[in-house]
């Protein structure tokens, strides 16, 4: 039985997990700066389940987002024709934003995610990615 994972290429997969690394870091950071700031000001910032729900459902987005990403690169750079390879990753850019989109409208209007932890996790693979490359570049 052959899985999604047979035909990643090894650099999506490998790129994959480092984005679900910078992810990861990226949501301990945010909790930490909830909880200092909730203890600062318990009756603004809260610290409760939906803080960790949102970062968890936006982390997971994000992370498939670059997932994704991958996948239709790998797609497009086998396809025979540049016309093709073009639609192909226009289509995903769509489909890949409205997925991201829902899930903002889901973290806005859901009560079980706070709404800024569930849109911040958005922005960390591309932060940490410019992070690392800033910090790998003048190593």
């Amino acid at each position: 039985m052959s899985s999604i994972f047979d035909k990643v290429q090894p650099a999506v997969k490998k790129e994959t997990k480092r984005v679900a690394m910078i992810t990861a870091v990226g949501l301990v950071l945010m909790w930490i700066l909830f909880a200092g700031l909730h203890f600062a000001m318990p009756d603004k910032v809260p610290l409760d389940y939906t803080v960790f729900l949102g970062g968890i459902g936006g982390g997971l987005i994000a992370v498939l987002n670059f997932f994704l990403m991958g996948l239709a690169v790998q797609k497009a750079a086998s396809a025979t024709d540049e016309g093709t390879a073009r639609m192909k990753l226009k289509a995903s850019y769509s489909q890949r934003f409205l997925m991201m989109m829902l899930w903002v409208i889901a973290a806005i209007v859901a009560p079980c995610f706070h709404f800024v932890a569930g849109i911040a996790p958005l922005l960390f693979p591309g932060t940490g990615i410019k992070i690392v490359g800033i910090f790998h570049n003048k190593n």
